[in-house]
């Protein structure tokens, strides 16, 4: 009952409404639920538009750079195979193999054993612990074979750790036969290592002794296949290259820590040394980390690469860490260590990679993108990544043989859908603006049909001040709506003899326009008698249609009318297309045309000729129809010529002048067809169109030449 009550009271309320309150209820309702449906509709495709564009360009991003490292790995892998197939290269591995074998026979100096623990304890150990942040047991690293004793004390003893030093050693001055070889071969491999941007070069022999090494590090003489680097990535991949099927194969190893390198992230890639199926060594030339970061950072021009202040790609391995290093962490440390630790990297992980200005094998990447990657899978997504808010981010799996990597290209969601935010804004600022005025004109017309009278006052007034078309709505039956309707039938029947007046004058300004110009008609309508123009350079062509009264005998005089409509109607659009302004027709099937009269043109001699061109191209379209043989005989002049109306009762727009004359002796000069020009147009385009001599003809200054346009032909500029 209660409900009941409510229900009859908001329908009496209702019901008490004046018109103008339900009208504006109405239109508002109407309105505003139209504009939030429109702006809603537009929202959602204009967002979905520019996310899919977002996504498509983090997409190529990620091709490009698949295709950048890819190339790197290639270059790489194809240096190597061409370096091992050299006859240097061969002679390097046998005689530093040779060499090595003798050392270990060869007594050792003095005190070497003492001076390579005391390197191993005073200079590689400390500096292998600052690097890695973890307590070492040097003598763990200690050489344990004579001729790797030897070569440490007499090299990498002598560089203490420095290695662009050791590199330019040639020789340490001992009258051992490795020694020999160094100097016949050192320049070569370092010159290699160094223009490359690699981080070493070693040869192995194939019992995986390290016969030789660029910058005579710790491993130079230790052996892979047992000893404290058997069980790295380099002695694995050592493994697979001693046991290649063919010479030509390289072999590339993932990142490890590599002990001889200060536990730095270390990448090898090996080719067998040999020739003709025949294996004398292996070339193993480790990457540098720098030319790696360099390719996946664009060299630190993430903004160019179109990656904004966000975005960076990175690579990641199948353990799910980072294989290149992170852009942020170049660029705002303090920021990546707060970013990765509160996405779950422990701190001391953090600062280490701060410490090192590294993130290769110690952030975790962890997430849904690379997991997707690494099972083959290919795509984008909107998801949280290993640091910062949510991302945009674009992964593929990387084929690179040997290596299980995936890449990774990444942009804050904020940053790459800004576009998005600034649309959505707008969207809202608009429909809150059309409400507005929606809300504003509804309450005028309500108020408005309020007020029928002064309404239909209004409009008495604009009929009395010469409006047409004025109308009122008739809102009731009684007598304010009697005269209301009688209002808009006066109106209406005002309109319908303005309407005839405007199509007769309407229909007489078009039949001046096909006597005279634009600019002469609205002179002569203005009520000006004696109108006339001179004009210094304009183009004048006469034209002559030929062979059309024998061809139009053969038929009905309909079909011959219609046919001669549609020639001049294909004559008027080429006249349009070329700006030329038709004067008069003639007798004998010819016109009398202009270009630059009614509009000036600097061109008007090659557009007269251009039109002349199209006007025979239309004649054999039109004879290949119908089997016809017309053909057009045209003649063109520039120059001065004069304009204006002539007669009294009936006026004639005639032109005349020198350029009229002329043009009309060179359409008379011959009987046979073409299109014919005086000398000066000649001099005109004669760089444009192509001409032969027709003659001349005789005037009051001499004896003029007359050229015949080569019909078809038009010479590049």
């Amino acid at each position: 009952m209660v409900r009941l009550s409510g229900a009859l009271a908001r329908g009496s309320r209702l019901r008490s409404l004046g018109f103008q309150s339900k009208l504006l209820i109405m239109l508002l309702s109407v309105s505003i639920v139209s504009v939030v449906i429109a702006g809603a509709i537009g929202y959602v495709s204009g967002t979905t538009s520019l996310r899919n564009a977002e996504y498509q360009r983090l997409t190529q991003l990620r091709e490009s750079r698949a295709r950048e490292i890819k190339t790197f790995y290639t270059e790489v892998t194809d240096a190597a195979s061409i370096v091992t197939h050299g006859t240097q290269t061969i002679a390097a591995a046998n005689e530093f193999s040779k060499a090595f074998n003798e050392l270990q026979t060869t007594p050792l100096p003095p005190g070497a054993q003492q001076a390579v623990a005391n390197y191993y304890s005073t200079v590689f150990g400390p500096a292998l612990a600052q690097r890695t942040g973890q307590p070492v047991d040097a003598s763990l690293f200690e050489p344990t074979n004579n001729a790797a004793m030897y070569l440490q004390n007499a090299y990498t003893v002598a560089a203490q750790g420095n290695e662009q030093a050791a590199i330019k050693v040639v020789s340490a001055g001992d009258p051992s036969a490795w020694s020999a070889v160094n100097a016949r071969y050192q320049p070569f491999f370092a010159d290699l290592t160094q223009r490359f941007k690699f981080g070493d070069a070693m040869i192995l022999d194939t019992q995986g002794n390290v016969v030789y090494t660029a910058y005579k590090g710790v491993d130079l003489g230790a052996n892979v296949t047992n000893g404290p680097y058997s069980t790295t990535a380099l002695a694995a991949t050592y493994r697979k290259a001693l046991q290649a099927t063919s010479v030509d194969q390289t072999f590339i190893s993932d990142f490890e820590r590599y002990a001889p390198s200060y536990g730095r992230p270390t990448q090898w890639v090996l080719s067998p040394i040999g020739r003709d199926g025949s294996i004398a060594g292996v070339l193993a030339l480790q990457l540098s980390l720098d030319s790696i970061n360099d390719v996946m950072t664009g060299q630190g021009h993430w903004v160019d690469d179109g990656l904004g202040q966000s975005g960076e790609t990175y690579l990641a391995g199948p353990d799910k860490l980072m294989r290149s290093v992170s852009r942020e962490l170049l660029t705002d440390p303090k920021h990546y260590v707060e970013e990765v630790v509160a996405d779950g990297t422990p701190e001391d992980i953090a600062q280490r990679q701060v410490a090192v200005k590294g993130s290769v094998l110690l952030q975790s990447v962890d997430k849904y993108a690379v997991n997707r990657a690494l099972t083959g899978e290919t795509g984008v997504t909107t998801s949280r990544d290993y640091i910062g808010p949510e991302a945009l981010v674009a992964y593929s799996p990387l084929e690179i043989p040997g290596l299980d990597w995936v890449l990774v290209a990444k942009i804050d969601r904020s940053e790459a859908l800004a576009p998005v935010t600034t649309f959505a804004r707008n969207i809202a600022l608009s429909t809150a603006a059309i409400v507005l005025v929606v809300s504003l004109l509804a309450l005028l017309f309500s108020r408005i049909l309020t007020r029928p009278i002064k309404s239909l006052g209004a409009a008495v007034r604009r009929v009395a001040g010469g409006e047409l078309g004025v109308s009122v709505p008739v809102t009731a039956q009684d007598e304010i709506g009697e005269l209301a309707s009688a209002f808009n039938d006066m109106s209406a029947s005002l309109q319908t003899k303005q309407l005839l007046i405007d199509e007769q004058r309407r229909e007489n300004d078009e039949l001046l326009a096909t006597l005279m110009p634009e600019p002469v008609a609205r002179r002569y309508r203005d009520g000006e008698e004696n109108i006339s123009t001179h004009y210094r350079d304009v183009s004048v062509i006469y034209i002559q249609l030929l062979g059309f009264d024998e061809f139009s005998r053969s038929m009905p005089s309909g079909e011959s009318v219609a046919m001669l409509n549609s020639l001049v109607e294909s004559f008027d659009g080429a006249a349009e297309r070329h700006g030329v302004e038709q004067v008069r027709s003639m007798q004998d099937n010819g016109l009398l045309a202009t270009c630059g009269l009614v509009v000036p043109r600097v061109d008007h001699a090659s557009r007269t000729i251009a039109f002349a061109q199209e006007l025979t191209e239309i004649m054999h379209r039109f004879n290949d129809q119908h089997g016809a043989r017309l053909a057009i005989r045209a003649g063109i002049d520039s120059g001065p010529v004069t304009s204006g109306l002539v007669g009294q009762r009936s006026k004639i727009y005639a032109l005349w002048g020198e350029a009229v004359d002329l043009a009309n002796r060179v359409h008379s000069a011959t009987k046979t067809p073409g299109v014919f020009v005086s000398d000066r147009v000649h001099e005109a385009v004669v760089g444009i169109y192509s001409f032969s001599d027709a003659g001349t003809l005789s005037g009051a200054e001499g004896n003029e030449p007359v050229w015949r346009l080569d019909v078809g032909t038009r010479q590049s500029v």
